[in-house]
């Protein structure tokens, strides 16, 4: 690699990830003296790269040669160019030499007492300077590594570092989060020799708590604190002295030393790891050094015994899961989206206070975004009136003591990860509650089902109550089945039942809809900004329209089923008025239809404002207006072809008003208009009996009586009704002249397993956009 980058000096970027190729290319460099400027992975077409123009650049997909000469005045000492521990939004980098990097990784191998047959796993991104720390220090001593992205919480890390013999691994805070979480204290690790940490403050009752695991178990526990302008580590604390002294940073590393300011009580380090200065432009690589000693802006004290310990911060910067966050950039990012605030930090914890009628929802997504942070770390309060010092300042104090402790001692990190992991989700904090984290109706019935399984009941109204207040019963409960998921999957197996010709008891799909119109109000219309709402929305249709328009398509190629009207959801506007299938998908071309209109309707700003006010009288508003096409006021029907939507929409509108009855006056008046208006509209008694059962059983009975088998089975069949519903069409004609019950069968067999794959489908789309996002959300911001 050195002989391929060759003797002209040049400003090599690269793409630092965990892998073979990318520390080969950081030595080659090195080895041919050329100054490196070390990025995430994926961030070569950042703002960084446009601002210090490389003239190399070296992604995992190959090395590109910008130009043969640099472009720019590079000083001899300089060796590394590395961002501030990932500072919000700034060009800002430390630049440090050769001498850095050998002295501090030589001091580092000294205290750790690496030897050459160590294995040290790469817990961290090489790009981060405590990742490469561990790189350089590792190294140096000719021990190995065992290059890995993989995550300490997933079971093939674990897999993989003990077939390695790994004898150490690096962590920041938020690693021993997962640590904690996947159940590390009972490991058994026998090669196991030190664990470090480092990236940010670890409470002091973790670290004796570790310590005494370490202890225990036969390895060293080793807490340590540094700055990317010290190269990486500035002190560490004796593994025999963390459990006696947990609070404390320790002493300066081998060749370092601290002195404290008289007055400010600064901590000020010196040592040759130190950094030549900082960067924030091109021109300001031709520099040698600019500063002799390092003040770290940590306001410190020295114990009797020589321990240093941090007892504040000098400047207003914070450090989060190893990230150092400008809180007066997040308060600019924020005012650019028309969001007053103050910011200030706490531990490991971003506070924001936001001027109402902030959304806290929009505004924690705006900062972790941002800051690529996540949500759990961040903290919104919208207030009246933002906290000032009687000079008019901000109080940043008082935005600090706005949020308690992180989470009480009993609470339900459980049921945080079973959120996650039904949700396709990351950052849940126990203050968050189902609908807070954007759950719908398809994913309401497995996480009702499990949740039930986890508390040994089910709380009224448990998806707008936070995660933390949600209890198990001792012993359980008895078992229930959430009405809505109830009707759910009752009115699929009618609907496949009826059509096969099992039995005949039509009436599933009107009830649908009405069960339809009660998610959408449970689900959609909650407390979140208008936008959110509306995005939220969006999302539900897309989950509805997806794979209905992939399946449709199949069975238009393969079967030549249907025709192009079909395809699009739009058969009741261009279809056959009679005869052909098209017909088959009535019921989601209304549902679509709904939900564009009721969409169209909350985007305008005065009637989201009237929903917010009225949340019960709209609806019945919305309701009363389909009552002119129920019937038929106004003489359309023998004049106008109208889609299926225009003349059921007022049963989704019964759904939500059923939703919205907070009291028993309005589920009176409810139950009232369902008595009123279903009779008579199909003129079949036995058919409108099935729909107006339906929805009054919505109306008064939150749940009914169960066992744990009908879950399940329930829960199966509610969850995949739109999948059953769009499939059963090409299923039960080839089997119903055979054998009826076979028919339906293998209809809900075939849905399920149709709904198995969307789901995976979903969710792979739904990483892949997580791993875009960053990126795109860069872009967007340049």
């Amino acid at each position: 690699m050195a002989r391929r980058l060759g003797g002209q000096r040049r400003l090599v970027l690269l793409e630092g990830g965990n892998s073979v190729d990318a520390v080969v290319a950081y030595l080659g460099a090195l080895a041919g003296n050329h100054p490196v400027l070390l990025v995430p992975p994926g961030a070569a077409g950042s703002a960084l790269a446009d601002a210090y123009d490389p003239d190399v650049v070296i992604r995992p997909t190959g090395l590109v040669e910008l130009r043969t000469e640099s472009a720019h005045d590079l000083h001899p000492d300089l060796a590394l160019l590395l961002s501030t521990s990932g500072s919000t939004g700034s060009p800002k980098l430390v630049r440090l030499s050769h001498e850095n990097l050998r002295a501090n990784a030589a001091s580092i191998a000294e205290y750790l007492d690496i030897r050459a047959d160590d294995r040290a796993a790469t817990t961290l991104p090489m790009h981060y300077c405590y990742g490469l720390s561990v790189v350089n220090s590792h190294l140096l001593r000719g021990a190995g590594l065992i290059l890995t992205d993989l995550s300490v919480a997933d079971a093939d890390f674990w897999e993989l570092f003990r077939s390695a013999r790994g004898t150490s691994f690096a962590g920041v805070p938020y690693t021993f989060d997962l640590l904690d979480r996947v159940g590390f204290a009972s490991m058994r690790l026998p090669a196991l020799r030190y664990v470090t940490q480092a990236g940010g403050r670890l409470e002091p009752e973790r670290v004796t708590r570790y310590a005494a695991q370490g202890r225990r178990d036969g390895w060293k526990f080793f807490v340590m604190y540094g700055q990317t302008e010290a190269t990486a580590r500035m002190a560490y604390l004796p593994p025999e002295l963390a459990q006696s002294r947990p609070a404390a940073i320790g002493v300066p590393i081998p060749g370092g030393s601290f002195r404290i300011e008289a007055g400010s009580g600064e901590l000020v380090y010196s040592g040759p790891n130190v950094m030549l200065g900082y960067a924030e432009r091109s021109a300001d690589l031709a520099l040698g050094r600019t500063v002799a000693e390092l003040r770290t802006g940590d306001i410190a004290r020295r114990g009797d015994d020589g321990l240093y310990e941090i007892v504040g911060r000098r400047s207003r910067f914070a450090k989060i899961l190893g990230l150092r966050i400008d809180p007066r950039q997040v308060e600019a990012l924020l005012s650019r989206q028309g969001v007053k605030a103050i910011c200030s930090s706490r531990d490991d914890l971003l506070v924001v206070a936001a001027l109402a009628p902030a959304d806290p929802s929009s505004v924690r997504r705006l900062v972790a975004e941002a800051c690529r942070l996540p949500a759990r770390v961040i903290r919104v309060h919208v207030l009246d009136e933002l906290p000032r010092l009687p000079t008019g300042k901000p109080d940043y104090e008082a935005v600090r003591s706005l949020d308690g402790p992180t989470a009480p001692p009993d609470a339900p990190t459980d049921l945080c990860a079973l959120f996650e992991q039904v949700l396709d989700t990351t950052g849940v904090t126990p203050d968050d509650s189902f609908v807070t984290l954007g759950g719908d109706s398809l994913s309401y019935v497995d996480m009702s089902l499990r949740l039930e399984k986890a508390l040994g009941h089910l709380p009224p109204q448990w998806h707008t109550i936070p995660i933390r207040e949600l209890r198990p019963v001792p012993g359980g409960g008895r078992r229930s089945l959430e009405t809505s998921v109830a009707l759910r999957a009752a009115a699929i197996v009618l609907i496949v039942g009826t059509h096969a010709t099992l039995f005949n008891i039509s009436g599933g799909a009107h009830m649908l809809l009405g069960v339809a119109g009660f998610n959408f109000a449970r689900f959609h219309l909650t407390d979140a900004g208008r936008t959110d709402r509306l995005r939220h929305i969006a999302t539900g249709m897309g989950r509805v329209v997806a794979p209905s328009i992939a399946w449709i398509g199949a069975a238009m190629v393969l079967l030549n089923a249907y025709e192009w009207p079909s395809l699009f959801l739009l058969n009741s506007v261009f279809g056959r008025r009679e005869g052909g299938t098209g017909w088959h998908f009535w019921f989601i071309e209304a549902l679509v239809y709904i939900l564009l209109a009721t969409t169209a309707l909350l985007a305008v700003p005065a009637v989201d404002r009237l929903e917010r006010r009225l949340p019960f009288g709209l609806p019945l508003a919305v309701m009363a207006l389909g009552l002119v096409t129920r019937y038929d006021l106004l003489d359309l029907h023998p004049r106008y072809h109208l889609p299926s939507a225009v003349r059921v929409f007022w049963l989704f509108a019964i759904g939500w008003a059923a939703a919205k009855a907070t009291t028993r006056w309005q589920r009176v008046a409810v139950t009232a208009a369902i008595l009123g208006t279903v009779p008579g509209y199909f003129g079949d008694p036995s058919r409108e009996a099935v729909v107006v059962a339906g929805l009054v059983l919505l109306v008064w009975v939150p749940s009914l009586p169960s066992t744990g088998a009908v879950n399940r089975v329930a829960a199966v069949l509610a969850g995949a009704s739109l999948y059953i519903y769009l499939t059963h069409w090409q299923v039960y004609p080839h089997l119903a002249h055979h054998n009826t019950l076979l028919a339906v069968a293998a209809s809900l067999a075939v849905g399920i397993s149709y709904a198995a794959l969307a789901g995976r489908v979903q969710r792979q789309a739904a990483a892949l956009y997580r791993r875009l996002s960053p990126t795109v959300a860069s872009a967007r911001r340049r």
